[in-house]
């Protein structure tokens, strides 16, 4: 029987990735004696509809507290159509995740296998895995304090807030992922925001994030269906994005990942195809997901909101007239990149051999926006639009902000 890890007792929005681990109840090679109390419910649905019932993000939700009020804070269930432990116990989870490849192995129902793809780092184990994972941090290590990442990021911020100029509201929620996705794939493949690539993947990935985790029915129409298929269309894409770099390069330096990594390292295609997917989700789904959430606190937060533009105000005198953002900026942003997931109650990063392995690029791109969203706009949020966890996160309202423009900066 698998266990599926609650890596928060909090939000599960801030943790997208849960961890299955086969045999957990044999830690010390023997037999059990009992199995944790629970439920298994209906007959091959079990409780997965109970589990995915939409909930504000920052509750367990009702499935959860039920069950840990009955149960236990570790309980059984039926998930994903497979028997299942449930954790909700921190120091149990932290466990689990210190010690997979000695006492656990990390393993996931197979419709999470067809929707990620066997080979996604969520998945895999033992030397593929290190060697997968060491490829992603590699390209992190290296791209987080590069001056042209920064550049970029600096010029692509700026363009969104020019394109609000004239504007009184924007769902920022939907601005936050195209602007993170827009990034990634920059420095992932050198795509720009305006090829019909970028929006064509774009799409796609809005698709497959609603369906990521869902009820696993293959049935025309169904949210699962559709993101099977457009993560099948989103590989097929970076697949012949890699080809054609491939035949074209030549030895022409782009600066971007395919380039300074995948040419040059010893992966096949299909792992290519799946490290650049699994680096474009990370980006695209956790650094989104952390903008929106620290814009719509913000909203409701006004003190802390001067004490931001206090910051970014004196960072920006500091500055020559026209001299870029850097990693030096980033490191003098003390308020700006705090970090609450540092508290033993969270871990929104993993651990262990599943540490997220990029959450510093993450923070200096939502670093780089605030900078110069403080400087150039007031907002106010909606008290009737907050974050749900479906389980994947999403806003009431797609976080819709009134917003209007400081004094002119842009």
């Amino acid at each position: 029987m698998p266990l599926h890890v609650e890596p928060n007792s909090v939000p599960r929005t801030l943790s997208s990735a849960s961890l299955y681990v086969n045999n957990v109840l044999n830690i010390f090679k023997q037999e059990p004696i009992s199995l944790p109390h629970g439920s298994m419910g209906w007959p091959l649905l079990g409780e997965t509809l109970g589990f995915l019932k939409p909930h504000k993000s920052n509750s367990m939700g009702s499935f959860l507290q039920q069950h840990c009020s009955r149960y236990g804070r570790v309980f059984k269930s039926h998930l994903f159509g497979y028997p299942t432990i449930v954790s909700c116990d921190l120091e149990l989870n932290a466990y689990i995740l210190q010690n997979e490849g000695r006492l656990f192995q990390s393993s996931y129902p197979k419709p999470v296998h067809d929707i990620l793809g066997k080979l996604s780092l969520m998945l895999v184990c033992g030397e593929l895995h290190k060697k997968l994972r060491n490829v992603a941090v590699s390209f992190i290590s290296t791209y987080k304090s590069r001056p042209d990442l920064h550049h970029y990021v600096e010029k692509l911020s700026i363009s969104v807030m020019k394109s609000w100029k004239d504007r009184q509201q924007v769902l920022f929620f939907k601005e936050a992922k195209q602007f993170t996705l827009h990034l990634m794939l920059k420095n992932l493949l050198n795509i720009e925001p305006e090829e019909p690539r970028a929006l064509t993947i774009l799409e796609d990935f809005l698709t497959f994030m609603k369906g990521f985790v869902s009820l696993p029915l293959y049935v025309p129409g169904t949210p699962y269906t559709k993101a099977v298929k457009a993560r099948a269309r989103i590989s097929s894409t970076l697949k012949e994005i890699i080809e054609e770099r491939e035949k074209s390069d030549l030895g022409i330096a782009k600066g971007d990942f395919v380039h300074d990594f995948l040419l040059k390292g010893s992966l096949n295609m299909e792992e290519k195809v799946s490290i650049v997917m699994d680096l474009l989700l990370a980006g695209y789904e956790t650094t989104s997901g952390l903008l929106a959430l620290v814009v719509h606190f913000l909203g409701q937060a006004p003190s802390v909101l001067e004490q931001l533009k206090d910051e970014h105000q004196a960072l920006s005198r500091s500055k020559k007239k026209g001299e870029p953002l850097s990693w030096e900026h980033y490191k003098k942003m003390e308020l700006t990149s705090k970090d609450p997931a540092t508290s033993k109650k969270v871990t929104p990063f993993g651990g262990g051999l599943r540490l997220c392995p990029g959450p510093e690029l993450g923070k200096v791109e939502t670093a780089f926006f605030l900078h110069h969203l403080v400087l150039n706009y007031r907002w106010k949020t909606r008290e009737d639009d907050y974050p749900m966890s479906y389980p994947y996160m999403e806003f009431k309202k797609g976080l819709l902000l009134e917003i209007e423009p400081t004094e002119k900066r842009i």
